[in-house]
Parts: structure tokens; C-alpha cells; sequence
């Protein structure tokens, strides 16, 4: 282990222990120290951050870069105090125009083609396992997918039917109550867990065939390849992506609450708090994220001014 992923590693750990959000950190930062060990670099400089962060692997229109150069300044703080040569990068030198990108709305049938996918595409039983059920899970509950990643066994309550998502976005912890279908898949792929992976090195739900936790970047490379087997969203504007499944879960709640006349801004702040919401602001954006419940809103409205 190199003297950078020792100070990473610290990094992240008092950071964690300081209450901040670390899944960004978590997912970019082992890459950008791989990347400043393999180019035998002791400590940050500026043009490591900037060369590493505007990989022409991300669209430059797209928010990845800042990102990425916002976890390159933050470990770059961290090792001024370690390394005097660390340069850190001043606030700004990477920006971005944030453009509003609609979602994918996922069918019922999208989500059955992406499980079904990784059931025949993915060799390994358990990882196929772990994928499908993920996949379900997030569907199912709109939970966002660092929750589903983080969630601890303990957390998942089968005598109740519900999650306990703890400290997640804004700080907020929550109850997810699930349908019994969703508990039965879940209780499913715990038994299967168990009796593939007999050496488990970590605590959460969902793990990997070696027993560790997932991993956000490796499940989301996979999500994508799934997506494009199942040919999900092959004619769509814009590549499906998993948040969406987040962004289709709300929509279809709320079509489904228009659709049978229910009194959609009374319930909104259920949605708000079941989803983690800040507030009902951030819930009342799905309304604009599909044509389908803009109509349903309009007729609505048309029909209490008569």
C-alpha cells in the first residue's frame, strides 16, 4: 500500500468522522490516487488535478470534471499539512454551465429486461444474484443508489417490511416501508449470500463474490452494459443512467396518485420525506421531469377551475 492511499485513507476517515457526505469522495478519489501513484507523483500539484481531472473520458459539458477536481482540492488540503511541495487548486479553475438533462422514466418492463439481463449475462451466480436484487430494490423504493449500497443487514427490518436508511443526504435518516414482494426478493438473495459467500469481510446487504462491500463505480459499469443488452432506451434522447430509477419511482407514484384522484398536494410531503427530500420544492420537480404527469397536472387543474 503506497504512503498515498495511507494519507487517502486518512483523509476520508476524518472527514467521516466530522458528519460530511463522503459517497463522492468514495468513488472518484481512489482513482485520482491510482492515477498520481502511477505517474509517481509524492503529493498533489495543480497540473496533476487538472490533467487528471479533464480525462477525455467525461464529457467536458457535462459536471464530471468539476467533480472531480472538487475531491482533488479537498484531498489536496488535506496533504498541504503532510507535504509542503502539495500545490492546491484554486476554487473555480474548473467550472461548468449545468444544463438540465430530462431523466429516463423506466417502464416495469425496462426494469424486468435489465434483471432478467444480469441473470443470463453476468457468469458469476453471486454477482448476478447481487445486481438483480440491487436493481429491483432500487426500483421498488426510489432509494438513492448510495443508500442501497451503504445499507447494513441490521438496517433491513423483515418482520416490519421496511429499511432504515441512517445519515444519508443532508444528513437525514429514514424509514423505507416496501412491499412484501420486495422484502421475499431481498430475503431471497440473503439466503443465497450466505451460502455462496461463506467468508464475508463486510457487514452491508449487498456484497461482492469476494464478501467485501460493492462498489459504486464497478456497479454502475455494470448497470451501464446491462442497459445496453436489454437495448433499454436504445431510441432515448439520453442514456438511461441508474439515478434515474429514482426519478422514475417518483414519477410513477405520482401518476398513480393522479390517475386514481387522490389529492396529489396533500400527499406530496409524504413523497418528500419518504424519498429523503429537503423539501416538497425538490419533490414538486418530478412534475416537470415527464410530459405524462405535466398533462395529468393540467387536466387536474382544469378540472377544480370548472
Amino acid at each position: 500500500m503506497s504512503p498515498l492511499i495511507d494519507q487517502a485513507n486518512d483523509y476520508l476517515a476524518l472527514r467521516r468522522a466530522l458528519g460530511h457526505n463522503l459517497d463522492q469522495a468514495h468513488r472518484l478519489l481512489p482513482d485520482f490516487v491510482a492515477y498520481l501513484d502511477a505517474i509517481g507523483a509524492e503529493t498533489v500539484t495543480i497540473e496533476t488535478a487538472l490533467v487528471w481531472a479533464q480525462r477525455p473520458d467525461a464529457d467536458p459539458a457535462t459536471t464530471v470534471w468539476a467533480r472531480r477536481m472538487t475531491v482533488a482540492r479537498g484531498f489536496a488540503c488535506h496533504m498541504a499539512g503532510v507535504n509542503p511541495n502539495t500545490e492546491i487548486p484554486p476554487v473555480g479553475l474548473v467550472s461548468f454551465r449545468q444544463r438540465w438533462r430530462p431523466p429516463f422514466i423506466y417502464s416495469a418492463g425496462d426494469v424486468a429486461a435489465l434483471m432478467s439481463a444480469a441473470r443470463r449475462t453476468i457468469p458469476t451466480l453471486m454477482r448476478a444474484a447481487t445486481v438483480e436484487t440491487l436493481i429491483g430494490l432500487l426500483s421498488a423504493s426510489g432509494m438513492r443508489v448510495g443508500e442501497a449500497i451503504r445499507l447494513e443487514r441490521d438496517d433491513f427490518d423483515t418482520a416490519e417490511g421496511l429499511i432504515v436508511v441512517r445519515q444519508s443526504k443532508f444528513g437525514k435518516s429514514r424509514l423505507v416501508p416496501l412491499q412484501s414482494s420486495t422484502v421475499d426478493a431481498m430475503c431471497s438473495y440473503a439466503e443465497k449470500r450466505d451460502q455462496l459467500v461463506v467468508r464475508q469481510k463486510s457487514s452491508t446487504f449487498f456484497i461482492s463474490t469476494a464478501g467485501s462491500r460493492l462498489l459504486y463505480a464497478d456497479f454502475q459499469k455494470t448497470f451501464r452494459k446491462l442497459v445496453d443488452v436489454a437495448g433499454v432506451g436504445a431510441s432515448a434522447p439520453h442514456h438511461p443512467r441508474i439515478h434515474d430509477m429514482r426519478h422514475s419511482f417518483a414519477v410513477h407514484t405520482l401518476v398513480r396518485w393522479y390517475r386514481s384522484g387522490e389529492d396529489v398536494g396533500a400527499l406530496l410531503p409524504r413523497l418528500t420525506t419518504y424519498l429523503g427530500h429537503r423539501d416538497p420544492c425538490s419533490t414538486y420537480w418530478y412534475l416537470s421531469s415527464a410530459p405524462e404527469l405535466l398533462a395529468l397536472a393540467a387536466d387536474r387543474m382544469e378540472g377544480l377551475e370548472r
